[in-house]
């Protein structure tokens, strides 16, 4: 995780995007241990409350869990995890949509833009 941070976003919301995108690329694992709010604030250049806020708020969303006295781990909880999945690439997904719209494309142009990005890099997806 580099510490470039947009201004646009809380911070917070940042390193939670971040961890969760951790999360789905397999390189943070279920039941895997988070580094201390004081390791993660040294490693980000953050203040340690802001990374305090990021765990709280991956804990709401039932994405960690912290266990009294050892810290905050990733949850097993392959459902959740799923969700998670689910969600982040419908907002994905939505964003494009409507970035796409805003530039004037019509459903029908972003569906075959689309089709036609695919169908080139199919070899890609294959390895």
């Amino acid at each position: 995780m580099k510490p470039n941070f947009q201004h646009s976003s809380p911070i917070y919301l940042q390193l939670s995007d971040r961890i969760q995108r951790q999360i789905l690329r397999g390189e943070l694992k279920p039941g895997e241990k988070l580094p201390s709010v004081r390791e993660m604030a040294m490693f980000s250049q953050v203040n340690p409350n802001t990374v305090q806020r990021t765990y709280n708020e991956l804990e709401r969303m039932g994405i960690v869990e912290t266990r009294r006295g050892q810290g905050t781990f990733i949850t097993e909880d392959a459902a959740r995890l799923n969700a998670l999945r689910d969600d982040l690439r419908q907002r994905q997904i939505a964003t494009f949509v409507e970035a796409m719209e805003e530039m004037g494309f019509h459903s029908q142009e972003i569906l075959t833009g689309l089709e036609t990005y695919l169908n080139k890099h199919k070899g890609s997806d294959q390895d």
